[in-house]
């Protein structure tokens, strides 16, 4: 793996014994090692491509959770898919409501529970950033890798959203793969 000195392998075999004996052997654990270092680095530089709106990270994730799931959560639900306490929800809530990012309406089948959507001001913010970040990264694999090498990254993709879906399903068994794994709410 390139970027691993001495230091970063006994740093890293360190943090692993520290982790604790659940840890999987094998090549696995390298491999999930650069993985997770490429990811946050990825992630840092596409943070640096959004539109200067100001929305704090925590506040898009929930927001783009909310437009992902084409159609409306209720407040326990997000808490638990952005793994998120409900103090803390409430008061993302209340400031993107107040920015018009998002509505709450009472649900029809339990009126003590609020419905949570994105607003089409929310959707547009979340559009605007995606294409400015997509075409920056567009721009930046164009310049630096070969045909092939974008084609391993599309696999790459697919798989990376495997892995994240585990979770999604965790919370949803049934749920369809890539569709957050929210389901619809019955009338």
């Amino acid at each position: 793996m390139h970027g691993e000195g001495p230091e970063a392998s006994t740093f890293n075999a360190r943090a692993d014994r520290e982790a604790g004996s659940d840890l999987p052997t094998g090549a696995a654990v390298p491999v999930a090692n650069e993985l997770r270092r490429g990811v946050a680095s990825l992630a840092r530089r596409l943070r640096g491509m959004r539109a200067p709106h100001g929305i704090a990270a925590t506040k898009l994730s929930l927001l783009g959770r909310l437009a992902r799931a084409h159609h409306p959560l209720t407040a326990s639900e997000l808490a638990a898919l952005e793994r998120l306490q409900p103090q803390s929800l409430t008061r993302i809530i209340a400031e993107l409501e107040e920015q018009g990012l998002i509505r709450r309406e009472p649900d029809q089948l339990d009126r003590r529970a609020l419905l949570i959507e994105a607003t089409e001001r929310g959707r547009q913010l979340l559009i605007e950033d995606a294409r400015r970040q997509n075409r920056w990264l567009a721009t930046v694999m164009a310049q630096t890798l070969t045909a092939a090498e974008i084609r391993l990254l599309g696999i790459a993709a697919e798989l990376l959203e495997q892995l994240a879906d585990l979770e999604a399903r965790e919370l949803h068994p049934g749920a369809e793969p890539g569709a957050d794994a929210e389901p619809p709410r019955s009338a």
